[in-house]
C-alpha cells in the first residue's frame, strides 16, 4: 500500500501559540512561539502518512497582512502534493479560505484549514482541541476530493458557509438553524 504525502503548510495562530502568564494570554511569535511546535508533534506519531512541514509565518491571524496571504497562495500553487492541510488561526480563517478559493490557479489539490481554540502545547491534552483538529483534518484530507474546506470542532465546512461563533467559541454553518 502507498503511503499518502501530505504538505502542512503552518502560518501560527493559536494552535501554535503559548501561554505568557505575564500577560495574562496566549501569545505566538514571540518567546517560546517562535517557530512551529507541529513538526515536533507529528515526529512524536506513529502515522502511515508521510508529511512534509513549511512555515509561512508565526502571527496572530489578526495580523497577517496581504503579502503573508500571497505567500500561502504561492506556497499551495507550487507544492508538489495534492494533499495540504494548512494551520491557520481561527479569527480570519474563513477568510483565508474564500481567498485561496477565488485565487488558486490549481484545482487538483485537497485542502484544509484548521486551527485550535486552545495551543497545542503548553496545556494538557485534555484542554487542548488542537490535536483533536490535527487529526481530524489529516483524516479529512486523504478523503475528500479537491477542494477547499475548514475542519473545526470535529465538523467539515465550505469556505463560503462558515461562520465563528465567539462566545461559543465554534465554528458553524450559516445553514445550520
Amino acid at each position: 500500500m502507498q503511503h499518502s504525502k501530505i504538505h502542512i503548510i503552518t502560518t501560527g495562530g493559536t494552535i501554535d501559540a503559548v501561554w505568557d502568564g505575564k500577560k495574562d494570554t496566549a501569545v505566538i511569535g514571540e518567546g517560546l512561539a517562535t517557530a512551529s511546535s507541529l513538526p515536533d508533534f507529528f515526529s512524536r506519531l506513529i502515522l502511515f502518512a508521510d508529511v512534509q512541514f513549511d512555515e509561512i509565518c508565526m502571527k496572530d491571524s489578526r495580523s497577517l497582512k496581504s503579502a503573508d496571504i500571497k505567500r500561502i497562495v504561492k506556497a499551495v500553487e507550487k507544492s508538489p502534493y495534492t494533499r495540504i492541510v494548512i494551520t491557520h488561526g481561527t479569527y480570519t480563517m474563513p477568510d483565508t479560505a474564500k481567498h485561496l478559493k477565488a485565487h488558486l490557479k490549481r484545482h487538483d489539490q485537497t485542502i484544509i484549514l484548521t486551527g485550535s481554540m486552545v495551543p497545542l502545547r503548553g496545556f494538557s491534552g485534555e484542554y487542548s482541541d488542537a490535536a483533536f483538529n490535527l487529526g481530524y483534518a489529516i483524516a479529512k484530507v486523504e478523503d475528500f476530493a479537491p477542494g477547499i474546506y475548514l475542519t473545526m470542532n470535529g465538523r467539515i465546512f465550505m469556505p463560503d458557509e462558515v461562520i465563528k461563533n465567539l462566545s461559543e467559541g465554534k465554528f458553524y454553518s450559516v445553514f445550520d438553524r
